[in-house]
């Protein structure tokens, strides 16, 4: 046989042994609990400025918490409990009003009635105070427990700081009520009206190269998306329902949220974390970079700058040119994860020193990434006192190959000069052009080996050709816009061509390029940003259409630019981009005859697009 009251004090028990969590298995909407030896606990709402304490009883303990309630199916709300320990005085007062009667007829004795008075408020809301009356069952009773339950709060919301205290305020406590992030993490957030957010689905498509963002319970209007690169990095609004391949990392996370939503809840998803497809993306963008420094003591120092899309673990030490790279013993360092920060261009990047290091013997720094199959170097420290000492050696070789380059080039002049002899007599032999050819931002599929190829091609046929594979040195030092540029002024002083490599990935940078800049025309230059992933030739393909497009608006794009296509690398049967429409194709190799009298004696009269 449970003693009286048994089955409240399990209820209470369980309110209170759950008081760490935020949910709560289900609430049968009582307001107050009484423990044994009181009864009829009734509460009411009673004027902050009216309270009247009652003297019979002393607050002891006031112990407040916060709860989600939920009953049934109906959505969960913030509740705040109140736990009380209280002192009752049984004095003459309260015998004498508990014998009260008639004295001609004895009605019998009734129990004494005492009150409990307990407010709260926040800093910004009036105090709100909740009475409690209880009836004493036993006149012995000293000691009684009293649990209040307020569903929803006056003034309180999530992060509240409220303050709880008894009505003579001999107890105060103050609490803060849980975030919004710390409910909508718990198993119940779906039954949290505040934690409704818009859902996001990925499906990797790789037949077109990219993935598809998807968004449950939307048809036609979607929610606005925010992407960033970690959990803590920084969101570049996102305004496109798909993101390429390339540029896909396991760090790379999605904010969604509804724009008309006043409340403005947004839903965090990383769905690509435990995808090992795309690591080979980040690693395809570690950059190092090493440089000098100089400690307190003026002794040197080698600083070395790491950095990735993503945050990486590894090791970073310093090494010996000799054969391969031989490390310099007690040097070695962890890349901590927490050391990493976020740059302007949203990459993370960690940065360090070696002390005490001889820049004279020009020391270079090895990096090995975890997960990854090989070490990432040398990077070397350039010493210009040492290339001082070797300027001479140099300057002989130069001397050399200038000697032999003259000679073939000698060679070929009168070769042609006798076979035009031939036939019919001395014709002008169209003098050899001066030829940049640009990657396509493709990281695989034989086509940086395909455009090298092109390049020695044009080489041996004696164009000066300048491939932007072989000059990662002096982009890196310059930017890619700048040497880009710079090979432009070389076009204008020789005359030459710029040839552009298309691939279907090339066709899609093109499309893309053009879309950001009618977006960027119609928001009056608020950037949305192109994908931060791409191949290390990207930025001067990308380059290179921002300057087609500014000699298509003067109408000479085709003086300066003309495409090709490798058979062996079928771009696409659809028409070229707006932005490449007019611009002279080749297909190769059925058209290579033709594209070396364009970029010869065939390009003549197109300004500096001729060589005559």
């Amino acid at each position: 046989m449970f003693p009286p009251g048994w089955s409240i004090w399990c209820l209470l028990l369980t309110l209170h042994m759950s008081a760490c969590g935020l949910d709560v298995s289900g609430y049968d909407g009582l307001e107050v609990i009484c423990s044994e030896g009181v009864s009829n606990c009734t509460m009411e709402d009673e004027m902050a400025l009216t309270v009247e304490e009652d003297d019979s009883v002393d607050v002891r303990s006031l112990t407040p918490y916060f709860k989600l309630c939920c009953s049934d199916r109906a959505p969960c709300t913030l509740c705040l409990l109140i736990d009380t320990e209280i002192h009752i005085h049984v004095d003459k007062d309260m015998e004498d009003e508990s014998h009260s009667g008639n004295d001609e007829e004895d009605y019998g004795e009734e129990s004494p009635i005492a009150s409990l008075t307990v407010c709260y408020n926040t800093a910004h809301t009036m105090p709100t105070c909740k009475k409690v009356e209880f009836t004493v069952n036993q006149p012995a009773l000293t000691q009684a427990k009293v649990s209040m339950v307020i569903n929803e709060p006056a003034g309180v919301s999530f992060s509240s700081e409220v303050t709880v205290y008894s009505g003579n305020q001999s107890h105060v406590k103050t609490i803060t009520a849980p975030s919004l992030d710390e409910v909508c993490s718990q198993k119940l957030h779906e039954r949290v009206e505040e934690c409704r957010a818009p859902r996001l689905l990925s499906v990797i498509n790789k037949e077109m190269d990219q993935v598809e963002l998807q968004f449950v319970g939307r048809n036609k209007s979607l929610p606005c998306v925010c992407v960033q690169n970690e959990q803590n990095g920084r969101c570049q609004k996102w305004n496109r329902p798909t993101v390429p391949l390339y540029s896909v990392t396991p760090c790379m996370c999605f904010q969604i949220w509804d724009k008309d939503d006043e409340r403005s809840r947004r839903s965090l998803s990383c769905p690509f974390t435990n995808t090992s497809l795309f690591h080979r993306n980040i690693w395809e963008n570690v950059s190092v970079s090493v440089g000098k420094g100089q400690m307190i003591n003026y002794l040197t120092m080698l600083s070395w700058n790491v950095s990735a899309p993503c945050r990486l673990e590894g090791e970073v030490w310093p090494c010996q040119r000799e054969i391969g790279c031989r490390e310099v013993k007690g040097y070695r360092k962890q890349l901590d994860s927490g050391a990493w920060r976020q740059n302007s261009k949203g990459l993370w990047e960690t940065i360090g020193v070696f002390e005490d290091i001889n820049l004279q013997l020009s020391p270079c720094v090895m990096v090995k990434i975890k997960g990854m199959g090989r070490h990432l170097g040398p990077f070397c420290f350039n010493n210009t006192d040492r290339w001082r000492w070797s300027l001479l050696v140099v300057g002989v070789m130069m001397l050399l190959c200038l000697t032999m380059i003259m000679f073939y080039l000698l060679h070929g002049f009168i070769k042609k000069w006798v076979c035009s002899w031939h036939h019919g007599g001395f014709v002008k032999v169209g003098r050899m052009c001066h030829v940049v050819l640009l990657s396509p931002p493709d990281v695989d599929d034989g086509v940086p080996e395909s455009v090298c190829r092109l390049g020695s091609l044009l080489s041996n046929h004696g164009f000066s050709v300048c491939v932007d594979q072989w000059s990662r040195k002096e982009q890196c030092t310059l930017g890619p816009l700048p040497w880009l540029h710079s090979q432009l002024l070389e076009l204008k002083s020789q005359g030459g061509r710029v040839v552009l490599v298309l691939t279907r990935k090339a066709l899609e940078r093109a499309e893309e390029w053009t879309h950001w800049h009618r977006e960027d025309i119609k928001t009056k230059g608020d950037y949305k940003g192109l994908p931060l992933m791409m191949s290390p030739y990207s930025d001067v393909f990308t380059a290179s259409l921002s300057l087609i497009h500014a000699d298509k608006q003067l109408g000479r794009a085709g003086e300066r630019f003309l495409l090709v296509k490798f058979d062996s690398h079928q771009s696409s049967d659809k028409s070229l981009p707006e932005l490449l429409q007019g611009l002279p194709l080749f297909q190769l190799p059925s058209k290579t005859q033709a594209l070396l009298s364009e970029l010869t004696v065939g390009g003549a009269g197109r300004g500096a697009g001729g060589c005559v």
